[in-house]
């Protein structure tokens, strides 16, 4: 998140350097991209985040590695490819969300 936050204000700050207009510039357009797409990695890393601490609150309440919808133990290979599922695969495929 950090480099990703450096990436934004360097963007950010290059433009400041120069009068651009989205609009008719055609820089312009693929620097609104750039901010765009930086500032839209930035939130998933965010939520990544997030999912990762909700993760640890289940490790410290001993209830890591347990499917929140039917309570069976999910799948260590499942858990070393996406350490923050709260679904088992059964689970996951009646409801991707999980």
């Amino acid at each position: 998140m950090a480099a990703l936050g450096r990436d934004f204000d360097g963007i950010v700050a290059a433009n400041a350097l120069v009068a651009v207009d989205d609009e008719h510039d055609p820089e312009g357009a693929s620097t609104a991209f750039e901010r765009a797409h930086v500032a839209a990695l930035m939130a998933r890393a965010g939520e990544h985040l997030e999912e990762l601490d909700r993760a640890v609150e289940r490790l410290e309440r001993h209830e890591y590695g347990q499917c929140e919808s039917c309570g069976e133990t999910i799948a260590p290979e499942r858990l070393e490819i996406r350490p923050a599922a709260t679904t088992c695969i059964r689970c996951a495929r009646i409801s991707p969300a999980g």
